[in-house]
């Protein structure tokens, strides 16, 4: 379903992600609103819809695609139910906008790619970060070659657990595999890997070697992985989620014939650019919402004038290439 005029929103979910980085940016687009939420929790769904302004709320995620006001779903619950609620929204045609990763396994992807082509109904995914202005910054030094041709790629990603991985009878759902799909890996390491695919095109080649070396969770709490891009360019990547805070690593290098590129993809820390010019560090500033960029594309994609690329298709690759590097196809 495309060519709506106006594109009124219904929320899967209503969690942390959605009270900043996503939920204000679908009512700040021209030409969409959101007219309904939902959660498992009454009171929840209550307090969300009252406090954004939001008329309906509702407690079961099929009332809410049947409500005929709702033209476009978000989901934004956690990723094991990804697939579900995409599934019941393009079979009742209605476009969908997935929180990161599409889904908990690559086999699940597959599945949303395949009902999304049979009903014609676009399913959109929000790794918002290719269209960030850091990063876009980023991609443009790349295709400027102001470090030449880039020859390789390093991924170091480390931090200290968080308060709630000591709580061994409430564990978070992200440390929770049949929730989540594994650890912290799957639930961070798609941003790093959608981007690297979005400056060098497709990881062809992923394996890695993951284990848990912390004891506070049964997933993976220390991963290591190297990979290789449709043109032979060569990448590795470490992540430890159980480091010391002295350790702590939020860094992508692009190393070129030419010079370096440095970057972060969390903290958004100035870019380092080295090359004969010497260092030189770039600021550069994201939107309030980090993800309007890409919603006002999915809005407009909807609306039919637009066309949106951050589609399940293009993020089924990025679960191809976290499942290869944890073994698990």
């Amino acid at each position: 379903m495309v060519n709506e005029k106006e594109i009124r929103w219904g929320f899967i979910g209503c969690g942390e992600v959605t009270e900043r980085k996503s939920g204000p940016a679908f009512s700040k687009i021209k030409g969409s609103r959101v007219v309904a939420v939902m959660s498992r929790g009454r009171d929840k769904a209550h307090s969300y819809a009252e406090r954004h302004h939001i008329p309906r709320w509702y407690t079961d995620a099929q009332q809410l695609i049947d409500d005929p006001e709702v033209n476009a779903v978000y989901i934004a619950t956690p990723p094991s139910s990804h697939a579900t609620y995409a599934i019941m929204a393009m079979k009742a045609g209605k476009p969908v906008y997935v929180e990161k990763p599409l889904a908990s396994s690559y086999m699940d992807c597959q599945r949303i790619n395949r009902i999304s082509e049979q009903t014609h109904v676009p399913c959109f995914v929000a790794y918002y970060r290719r269209f960030l202005p850091y990063f876009q910054k980023v991609k443009w030094l790349v295709d400027s070659g102001a470090i030449g041709r880039v020859i390789n790629v390093q991924i170091r990603f480390a931090a200290p657990p968080r308060d709630l991985d000591y709580n061994s009878t409430n564990l978070p759902w992200r440390v929770q595999r049949d929730i989540a799909g594994g650890g912290y890996f799957y639930d961070l390491a798609p941003h790093q890997i959608d981007l690297l695919q979005e400056i060098f095109g497709p990881i062809v080649y992923a394996k890695g070697y993951s284990t848990n070396r912390g004891g506070l969770y049964q997933t993976e709490d220390s991963v290591s992985a190297a990979f290789q891009f449709a043109d032979g360019l060569p990448g590795s990547g470490s992540w430890c989620f159980v480091a010391h805070e002295s350790a702590r690593t939020d860094r992508i290098e692009l190393i070129g014939e030419r010079g370096q590129i440095c970057f972060s993809v969390f903290t958004y820390d100035p870019i380092a650019l080295h090359n004969s010019n010497g260092r030189q560090e770039i600021s550069v500033e994201n939107p309030p919402h980090v993800q309007m960029p890409l919603i006002q594309r999915v809005v407009e994609h909807i609306q039919g004038i637009g066309v949106c690329p951050a589609d399940s298709v293009s993020a089924t690759s990025v679960n191809w290439v976290v499942d290869k590097i944890l073994g698990k196809i």
